[in-house]
């Protein structure tokens, strides 16, 4: 106890003023200017979050706006619009087949699928950092037709994964199983992964489970685009989001229509804030307690001389 009352409580505070903006600095979480969404640090190739606390699922459906019900294409991709909650990630479904994954930005979201010949019932679901689905959107019904019914393009070529949004730490390699089906081998792959690197290009003879993968340099997260051909010109297109784990610097999202990059960056004020506001002012409070506690000795030490 003595060696403890030598510990000036100015000098106490100071450090206690310290361990609290370390630990603001680093419970700060990164809301990025394109999405808004927390990082998470799961085993290589997967995706969760740890949590101690047990979130409700989304409660409301995305809305597709775009296009209307009943429309008619002869080219695909198109592209499906709509409204949504910031933050989480939107997958849409075509026929029941899991086509695109977006990010939800500003309440909205923007995505390229593939069409099916004949008819397409277009859904979505948003899911949170916990991979819990809200409930189905509105279904949209569009047709399209490319003028190739009966003819060698009868078995359509699809493409699509079991994931919308997979994880790995930067310097690890990202692996994606994709499911690659119909069409006519061998077939042409190119893949943006959305962090500014030439789109990698990937041949396969036979349809099944493609395999692809990327090694991220920096935390963030990408929107990774895959295009395939077929021997016949027949192409399919599917949207995913990658994740780097960590907290980034910066977020990174690749635009689909000339191939560039944005990176915005975005710099942790508030913890800087709170490391040089928080520091001063705590010891300045620890030197007046600490004079005030010198005052109080010296009138009680006053006091015990006057008696004696």
């Amino acid at each position: 106890m003595r060696g403890l009352k030598k510990w000036p409580i100015a000098r106490v505070s100071s450090i206690a003023a310290l361990i609290l903006a370390l630990f603001l600095f680093a419970t700060e979480s990164t809301a990025g200017a394109i999405n808004q969404i927390p990082i998470p640090e799961p085993q290589t190739n997967t995706y969760g979050l740890e949590a101690t606390k047990k979130q409700p699922p989304p409660s409301k459906a995305p809305t597709i706006s775009t296009p209307g019900s009943g429309a008619s294409y002869s080219t695909s991709p198109i592209t499906v619009s709509g409204i949504c909650e910031t933050g989480l990630l939107v997958q849409i479904y075509n026929n029941g087949t899991f086509v695109g994954a977006v990010m939800c930005e500003n309440g909205s979201f923007s995505i390229q699928v593939s069409l099916y010949t004949g008819l397409n019932d277009l859904t979505a679901y948003q899911y949170d950092d916990l991979d819990q689905a809200s409930p189905i959107s509105n279904t949209v019904t569009v047709t399209f037709n490319n003028g190739t019914t009966g003819s060698v393009f009868s078995s359509p070529i699809t493409l699509t994964s079991n994931y919308g949004r997979r994880a790995a730490n930067p310097g690890a390699t990202l692996t994606w199983p994709l499911i690659l089906s119909g069409g006519t081998g061998p077939y042409a792959f190119s893949i943006d992964w959305g962090d500014g690197s030439q789109p990698e290009l990937k041949s396969q003879a036979l349809s099944g489970v493609v395999e692809i993968s990327h090694t991220y340099k920096q935390a963030g997260l990408y929107r990774v685009t895959v295009k395939v051909t077929d021997a016949n010109g027949q192409t399919a297109f599917l949207q995913l989001i990658a994740i780097a784990n960590g907290t980034p610097k910066t977020v990174t999202s690749s635009t689909t229509n000339n191939g560039s990059t944005t990176v915005i960056t975005k710099v942790l004020w508030i913890p800087m804030v709170f490391l040089f506001l928080l520091v001063p002012l705590t010891y300045w409070i620890g030197r007046r307690s600490m004079l005030v506690s010198l005052h109080r000795r010296l009138e009680k030490d006053m006091e015990n001389y006057k008696e004696l």
